[in-house]
């Protein structure tokens, strides 16, 4: 009776046509099919179109008159431009430097279980993001209209040593200490997320077997959150040296105030700019490969085999070439 009933089931329902079935090709008859590859014809269109467009743009940088390449090497490394550039890259390294070690205090500050901190950390990056940078520099500029002596003392009492701020802050200082306090209230956000992505499990864990809390905050946390500050950490280092633009505002002789006093003085506007261009280029690269080299070696925990770099894979390739010419001439 089951194996009626089966039959039952397995039979198709009456008006019901079953396509026939088709017997299952052998190795062989597999061997002999022939693979067509697909076809991307649209893709194929718009890499052409791509080139088109950039051998285009190529031809009328070298044609056309109006980039003044004459101009542009002529400044490209002239001794104001470089000491610009000098300038420029101090104040990436300072405003990195100090925004990134107050960024820290503030994100752990906001992790922290006293109520104060956490809001004196929150409402700190609430203002310091709200207001514009250019902002925020020209009013560390004019600190001692404000302020014409700062002292130490006691709270609300006497002061015990005072000083005056009208030398005290100077135009790079006061470029500095803007950039840093602005890049404080990113870069506390960028390490809490950091932080916070990694499991809160594995440090119940460790601090179950007994490892110490800055043992734990050194090996466990810092080399994993790593993994997720540094992509972000990288932009906003990248942009606070293109930011540092807007310290011209403040007639300090970085790269982009200095183009435009040369390009001020002779007219050859856009040479100029493109001196600028190339030098914020060139040094955006090399902090990129900076980039690259650091997140590999904080991904050494996470990848067993990380891909190869690329001084590796031209090696491996200059290696194929060889072993492929050696092989070729020891056939003929």
């Amino acid at each position: 009776m089951d194996t009626a009933t089966g039959a039952a089931q397995a039979a198709p329902p009456p008006g019901r046509l079953v396509p026939p079935q088709r017997p299952v090709p052998d190795r062989e008859d597999l061997a002999t099919l022939k693979v067509v590859p697909a076809r991307h014809y649209w893709r194929w269109v718009a890499g052409v179109a791509a080139l088109v467009v950039v051998a285009q743009f190529s031809h009328g940088l070298v044609t056309n008159p109006g980039w003044d390449w004459d101009t542009f090497f002529l400044y490209l490394s002239a001794d104001t431009v470089l000491k610009a550039v000098w300038v420029t890259l101090q104040l990436t390294v300072y405003g990195t430097a100090l925004g990134f070690a107050l960024g820290i205090v503030l994100a752990f500050m906001r992790l922290s279980r006293s109520v104060i901190l956490q809001t004196v950390a929150w409402t700190y990056i609430w203002a310091f993001r709200s207001i514009p940078l250019i902002v925020q520099l020209l009013f560390w500029f004019n600190l001692a209209y404000l302020y014409k002596e700062l002292g130490i003392g006691i709270p609300f009492g006497p002061v015990l040593w005072s000083f005056d701020t009208m030398n005290l802050v100077s135009a790079l200082s006061a470029a500095v200490i803007g950039l840093a306090l602005h890049q404080a209230a990113y870069a506390a956000e960028i390490v809490r997320g950091g932080i916070i992505s990694v499991d809160a499990g594995q440090l119940e864990a460790a601090a179950a077997l007994g490892i110490p809390r800055l043992r734990q905050l050194r090996r466990i946390l810092l080399p994993q959150a790593m993994r997720s500050i540094l992509p972000n950490a990288a932009n906003e280092v990248i942009s606070l040296f293109k930011g540092t633009s807007i310290v011209s505002v403040m007639a300090i002789g970085e790269l982009f105030y200095q183009v435009q006093v040369i390009y001020g003085r002779n007219g050859r506007v856009v040479p100029l700019l493109m001196v600028a261009t190339a030098w914020y280029i060139l040094l955006t690269t090399l902090l990129t490969i900076a980039q690259y080299y650091v997140e590999r070696h904080f991904a050494r925990g996470a990848e067993r085999t990380p891909p190869p770099t690329p001084l590796q894979r031209a090696r491996t390739f200059t290696r194929r070439m060889r072993a492929a010419a050696a092989t070729g001439g020891i056939q003929k």
